[in-house]
């Protein structure tokens, strides 16, 4: 159940379904002279991911592994992933690199500061950090600012085996999918804090033009206001 779609210039969207709770976990490829994965996938899913890349480039050239926060789904077979790729290294905020990869990765990580930009070759990715946002104390996004391309983690999650990418809103869906949470084991999943519409505008005064999320469509459109009205959904399920 995995498939693979070019969702802007050499960005792959590697996206594998999990059809027994309904849920896509999507993986970001971008391929440049420092080939970067965003989200490794759980260890369980390292097989099927591994193949998929495969399929566009050598895994052993793959220099950077980018990922929000520590979760199994963001970073689980990211030593896996090490193995295979000698070269490469992870890339995460001051605080994931002290209280998680500096003991879990069987490789030093890059820290990286706020809005520290690295360059893959033709693209230069920006990280920003957002604490809590969608959880975890180290959680943060790269922003490819060549392309305007947010890799955006959990944000704007919504279930189903859906279009790989779209240019209808995604908002509708989002709030449908905090709806099904709410009534279930993961209704805390995602806080609404005091910074969560600070950390908002600041990603939405980066001005995306494609939202590269983590479960469901990835989003080509006026990026920035969904990323403001989401802060009022979430406000309205989670505050």
């Amino acid at each position: 159940m995995t498939s693979i779609t070019e969702i802007a210039p050499n960005v792959h969207r590697i996206s594998v379904l999990m059809p027994e709770i309904n849920l896509q976990f999507n993986h970001f490829l971008v391929v440049d002279d420092e080939p970067l994965l965003y989200h490794t996938g759980m260890r369980r899913m390292f097989p099927d991911v591994l193949e998929a890349v495969k399929r566009i480039i050598d895994p052993a050239t793959l220099r950077w592994i980018g990922f929000s926060h520590f979760e199994v789904d963001e970073c689980g077979s990211l030593n896996d992933w090490l193995k295979v790729a000698p070269h490469a290294q992870a890339v995460s905020g001051i605080v994931g690199s002290l209280v998680n990869l500096n003991d879990f990765a069987d490789r030093p990580p890059r820290a990286l500061n706020t809005d520290e930009v690295f360059s893959t070759g033709q693209f230069r990715f920006k990280y920003r950090p957002t604490p809590h946002l969608p959880h975890g104390w180290d959680a943060g996004v790269l922003f490819e600012e060549t392309q305007k391309v947010l890799f955006c983690s959990d944000l704007f999650t919504h279930n189903g085996d859906v279009e790989p990418i779209t240019e209808s809103e995604i908002l509708s869906r989002a709030r449908q999918s905090l709806v099904d949470f709410q009534a279930g084991p993961l209704m805390d999943y995602m806080p609404y804090t005091p910074k969560t519409r600070s950390l908002l505008e600041g990603l939405a005064a980066l001005k995306p033009k494609t939202l590269a999320t983590m479960h469901g469509s990835s989003y080509t459109g006026d990026c920035a206001k969904a990323l403001l009205e989401l802060d009022g959904i979430m406000k309205e399920m989670l505050g």
